[in-house]
């Protein structure tokens, strides 16, 4: 077993590789388990692709609903509309076309984790790959602690079986692991990639999620609130990739 302390070490040392080479075909596809994962883990990287002319596809897993369960102003159809506008808003920061953006709406805490729900997700992810002519796919690292997040990583995985995809993980939550949490021994090889250029850009899309911050939902005292400190690991001069 290996200490969460040393792995994410690890992972803050990987090489700096220049998008050229870490990213050799285009256009590449990134799986997000909610709303606000695709700017925060990978916002660097889709402001870099647009800028290149090679805009990735961005596929939403779930609805965003499970933030705020018990708001009665803010019910889970309207809850959904807010977050969807609050991502294309996030994208439309980063230089993404509406076009390059899909919604696959599964309930947000009830992805599907195994099974035939799996499997059945999965093929119709490989199906809307295939269509857009994807062979990597970037999706949560496995060892984020959150259902979702690992549900995401499963599906990733289960739709590799479908088609030949060269499959990357960013770490959203694993990057708040205790020092002292044991994973599995692994290698943990990939890459770094320099968002410099892009971290104003990346900040105003985190922050074009407002529901997740800034109180905008006001009566669910419970609800998920993203603090400055978690949002401030998304906002270094690297985005991590792990082969």
């Amino acid at each position: 077993m290996m200490r969460a302390a040393e792995a994410l070490e690890r992972l803050r040392s990987l090489p700096l590789v220049p998008f050229e080479n870490a990213f050799p075909t285009t256009p590449i596809a990134i799986l997000a388990p909610h709303p606000d994962d695709e700017s925060l883990g990978c916002g660097g990287l889709i402001a870099e692709a647009c800028q290149r002319g090679t805009p990735p596809h961005i596929l939403i897993l779930t609805d965003g609903t499970g933030s705020h369960p018990r708001s009665r102003q803010y019910p889970a159809d309207r809850l959904r509309g807010l977050r969807e506008a609050e991502t294309r808003a996030a994208l439309a920061e980063l230089g993404l076309p509406h076009t390059r953006l899909t919604f696959l709406r599964y309930r947000d805490t009830a992805a599907p984790a195994s099974g035939p729900a799996l499997a059945e997700a999965a093929s119709h992810l490989a199906a809307i790959l295939r269509a857009k002519s994807c062979d990597t796919l970037v999706t949560p690292w496995r060892h984020d602690p959150h259902g979702d997040h690992k549900a995401a990583a499963a599906l990733a995985t289960a739709t590799s079986r479908h088609l030949k995809l060269r499959l990357l993980a960013y770490p959203i939550w694993g990057l708040t692991l205790a020092p002292d949490t044991l994973l599995p021994d692994q290698i943990l090889s990939g890459f770094q990639l320099d968002i410099t250029p892009h971290i104003r850009r990346k900040r105003a899309a985190i922050l074009a999620h407002a529901s997740q911050y800034a109180g905008v939902i006001t009566d669910d005292p419970d609800g998920f609130q993203m603090q400055p400190d978690f949002i401030d690991l998304f906002l270094q001069n690297t985005e991590i990739f792990i082969e």
